[in-house]
């Protein structure tokens, strides 16, 4: 299926460009994320009159992610769970946890932004984490995994 892309899309393109995807990639995630728009003659049309507001909102989100980022780059964030005494704890911590800890922190991250590339955290300890507030925009934060008493 050819859609238009109406943001930048991880591995896919940018904001503007025409590209074949998948009947189901298209129907089931861009286009009711709002991502994208079926490519018909009467769509590109409308997307060139558009497309400098789409362009200038585009680039107030990446600004917004930029300013966030700053602020959050090289931040820790403590998360306590119960533990053993050992160190390894009862459950573990997930991208939720971090998203939550990070909200009461005072930056609104949803828990798909939080990026852990080794899976949840299942011992006590300091842990970097990416969080991706933009497609362009990837920041470092240090979880702090804190054990209570079970």
């Amino acid at each position: 299926m050819q859609i238009i892309l109406l943001e930048k899309v991880v591995n896919l393109g940018n904001l503007g460009e025409v590209v074949k995807v998948k009947d189901g990639y298209a129907r089931n995630f861009l286009i009711p994320q709002k991502m994208a728009r079926r490519a018909t003659a009467a769509a590109v049309a409308e997307f060139e009159v558009k497309r400098a507001e789409l362009e200038k909102a585009a680039a107030a989100k990446l600004a917004a992610a930029q300013a966030q980022g700053e602020k959050l780059n090289g931040m820790t964030v403590t998360v306590s769970q119960k533990a053993g005494v050992d160190g390894r704890l009862f459950g573990s911590v997930t991208n939720f946890d971090i998203a939550e800890a990070l909200s009461k922190a005072g930056f609104a991250v949803e828990k798909a932004a939080v990026r852990m590339p080794t899976g949840p955290l299942k011992t006590t300890g300091e842990f970097p984490v990416s969080v991706a507030l933009h497609t362009d925009v990837v920041v470092e934060v240090t979880v702090a995994v804190v054990g209570e008493a079970a």
